[in-house]
C-alpha cells in the first residue's frame, strides 16, 4: 500500500462534499506528474485530503476504490483519474504552515512543491501527519 495527498479547491469540491457522496472519481487533473502518479495508485491506497487556495489544510482521508482509468471529463484519453472514498475526518486538520513549520516533514512533496495536485506521501509523513492530526497511525 502506498501513501498520497491529493489537493481540491473547497469552494469547487471540498471534504464535505466527497462526505455527502460518499465515493467520487477524481477527475478533472491536467497535469502529467500528477496524471502520472494516479497511474500508480492501486485500490486500497490511502490518500490525505487536502484543501487548496482555502483553508490550506489536510482535512481528511480516503481511500482508492479503482485504479486508473479515463477521465469522464476529458474529451482526451491520455488523461485519466482514480475512484476515491471518504474514509474519515482529521479531528484537527493539519494546516500548511504547521507542515512547513515541522521539520520532520521538511521534504515532504506538499512543502518542496507546493503546487503539485496529486503527490505521494512517504510513511514517515504519513505517521506524522495521522499524529498532527489527532489519530493514531
Amino acid at each position: 500500500m502506498a501513501f498520497w495527498l491529493m489537493k481540491s479547491e473547497p469552494d469547487v469540491f471540498g471534504w464535505d462534499d466527497l462526505l455527502a457522496k460518499g465515493a467520487s472519481e477524481w477527475d478533472g487533473v491536467r497535469n502529467y506528474q500528477a496524471r502520472n502518479f494516479m497511474r500508480d495508485m492501486v485500490v486500497g491506497d490511502e490518500v490525505f485530503f487536502y484543501h487548496s487556495r482555502t483553508g490550506l489544510e489536510i482535512v481528511g482521508i480516503m481511500q482508492v476504490t479503482a485504479p486508473a482509468h479515463p477521465d469522464s471529463t476529458a474529451d482526451d484519453p491520455k488523461w485519466v483519474c482514480v475512484d476515491v472514498r471518504a474514509d474519515r475526518p482529521l479531528p484537527q486538520p493539519v494546516t500548511l504552515d504547521r507542515i512547513k513549520a515541522d521539520p520532520a516533514l521538511a521534504d515532504m512533496v506538499l512543502v518542496k512543491n507546493s503546487r503539485l495536485s496529486v503527490q505521494p506521501v512517504t510513511p514517515a509523513e504519513w505517521r506524522h501527519i495521522l499524529t498532527l492530526g489527532g489519530l493514531q497511525s
